[in-house]
């Protein structure tokens, strides 16, 4: 049985960067030591369509006339599969799909991104 996850409206499927246990001096950091940070990193699997917007084409004046139901039209999202997103730890919602962990944050919880101009530079 195959399955998909798939995102919706202006949400992106994050793979949060695992969480450093030990400092760059060599300390081992207890469990929960970076769970004070506001913010969080992590490189963007998915993103969804975007956010809803109407069709110029389907807006008349004459709101008698028939409108022909076409597919919906999306203004696309700044963020792109690849990028690395810091993003509001507060608003990331953590679920777990196929044994893997992952986090779903809206488009205006993310703060920066940073894109790779080459595809083999992704960390």
């Amino acid at each position: 049985m195959s399955r998909e996850l798939i995102i919706i409206g202006d949400r992106v499927l994050i793979k949060p960067d695992n969480e450093k246990e030990m400092t760059s001096s060599g300390l081992y950091l207890p469990q929960g030591a970076y769970e004070k940070e506001k913010v969080n990193s992590g490189r963007i699997v998915k993103t969804g369509p975007g956010f809803p917007v109407p069709d110029p084409h389907e807006l008349n004046d004459e709101p008698w006339k028939e409108s022909k139901k076409k597919e919906p039209v999306y203004m696309p999202l700044q963020a792109q599969v690849n990028d690395r997103a810091i993003f509001l730890k507060s608003a990331a919602i953590e679920i777990e799909f196929e044994n893997t962990k992952y986090l779903i944050v809206p488009q205006a919880a993310i703060l920066a991104l940073i894109r790779y101009s080459n595809p083999d530079d992704i960390i």
